[in-house]
């Protein structure tokens, strides 16, 4: 129900905004743009999803030949320690724990054209232990979740474009982005954990977190070794080596098994092109009501007036102009990026508020994407506390970029 009622209020908040404007601004277009933006938005929706059926193809392909050579049973086994403390509703060894798993990695590593089809594989394969078929299990909203919470351990992308427009270093956020998204996957454990009271003191939960903290120490030392320039086109073949490795594996591995490696890729790279499909109204209802949201202005009208908020307390308020970036993330990654770029193009990208735009883009996944595209490929109805408890991993993730952009570089 929550969804309903904040799709619901994108479209009547931004009526009586718009109404406002033309009645009382006698802005003539508003109504116009509005429309345009809307049958604009709806046809990047269909494009983004029939995009998606040449990746999902591939990649479910990919995972089918990991199941048939047992590949995805044993990433099962290996995480099954951590993962049934977080999922016990899952049975062990169950081939969702090998996709979450897949996808988790994928999305660490940066890598979206991968992570999303194993996320879709893993959200399939746990629909099918789902005892209401209509509504959220609890596996799922923790899975999804998580999902919104994003830890990306190199944002490749980020240092990129800081690196195309000309920042000193480029990957100076590195180190508050990896906190900042650690902090928000944290928080969105234990909200979900909290709802699901599910015990996080346990030892294979803290055996990942101090491990994961080892990989983040390590990653420091390696990329502050690199020059500028080559951070990010090495972290990104870092990736690209990693997952390219993971299907030469499975197909050594269905090779050895001696099965058809390919005919196990084309079944499963049938399911692509119906999940692709299938996904587009949810898809195209959400990115139309955010369309109508952003188009009358509401974001700027919550910006500005956080930052006479703060003003009128007497907090500094250096960061504001970064806050766009900040709520428009959970909407749609491309249009916090187009911010992000702004930013750097209007106050620099080594300025405060440039580091700051560039910190927040690298830290959370956009939840309102994620909910459609992952919700809506198992045709999930009743979401129950899943958009919530992302919502507030995503809270907390932006107010640690802004704390450890202030202790960093203010």
């Amino acid at each position: 129900m929550a969804l309903n009622y904040v799709w619901l209020g994108f479209f009547l908040i931004a009526f009586v905004v718009a109404l406002f404007k033309s009645v009382v601004l006698h802005d003539a277009s508003i109504f116009g743009e509005i429309m345009n933006g809307m049958f604009a938005s709806a046809k990047t929706g269909a494009e983004i999803s029939l995009g998606l059926a040449g990746i999902m193809t591939l990649w479910l392909g990919i995972m089918r030949i990991g199941e048939v050579a047992g590949m995805i049973n044993r990433f099962s086994r290996l995480v099954n320690p951590f993962f049934s403390k977080l999922f016990p509703e899952v049975p062990k060894g169950h081939p969702a724990m090998g996709s979450m798993m897949m996808n988790f990695s994928a999305t660490m590593l940066g890598l979206d054209n991968a992570a999303t089809p194993m996320g879709l594989k893993a959200m399939k394969e746990l629909q099918e232990i789902n005892p209401r078929p209509e509504e959220a299990s609890n596996p799922q909203i923790m899975f999804l979740v998580l999902n919104t919470a994003g830890v990306v351990l190199i944002p490749t992308s980020v240092i990129a474009i800081r690196l195309a427009a000309g920042a000193a270093n480029p990957a100076d956020i590195f180190i508050p982005t990896l906190i900042s998204t650690f902090m928000a996957f944290i928080m969105g454990m234990f909200v979900v954990s909290i709802y699901q009271k599910i015990n996080l003191f346990k030892l294979p939960v803290l055996v990942f977190l101090a491990l994961f903290a080892g990989i983040m120490a390590a990653l420091w030392f390696w990329v502050h070794s690199l020059p500028p320039a080559e951070i990010g086109p090495k972290t990104a073949s870092l990736g690209g080596a990693i997952i390219f490795s993971i299907v030469i594996i499975f197909l050594v591995a269905g090779m050895v098994k001696k099965i058809n490696v390919y005919d196990a890729f084309i079944e499963g790279a049938k399911e692509g092109f119906q999940v692709s499909v299938r996904i587009i109204p949810y898809l195209v209802g959400m990115l139309v009501a955010i369309s109508v949201f952003r188009t009358t202005g509401c974001l700027d009208y919550i910006t500005n007036g956080i930052g006479l908020l703060f003003a009128a307390i007497g907090f500094n308020t250096d960061f504001v102009p970064a806050l766009p970036v900040a709520f428009m993330k959970p909407l749609s990654g491309g249009g916090a990026r187009a911010l992000m770029v702004d930013i750097l193009k209007t106050h620099g990208p080594d300025s405060f508020v440039g580091k700051l735009a560039s910190i927040i883009q690298g830290t959370t996944e956009t939840t309102f994407y994620v909910l459609a595209v992952y919700f809506g490929s198992v045709n999930i109805k009743l979401t129950r506390y899943a958009l919530a408890a992302g919502l507030i991993a995503d809270f907390f993730g932006m107010l640690c970029a802004i704390l450890l952009a202030y202790l960093f570089f203010h």
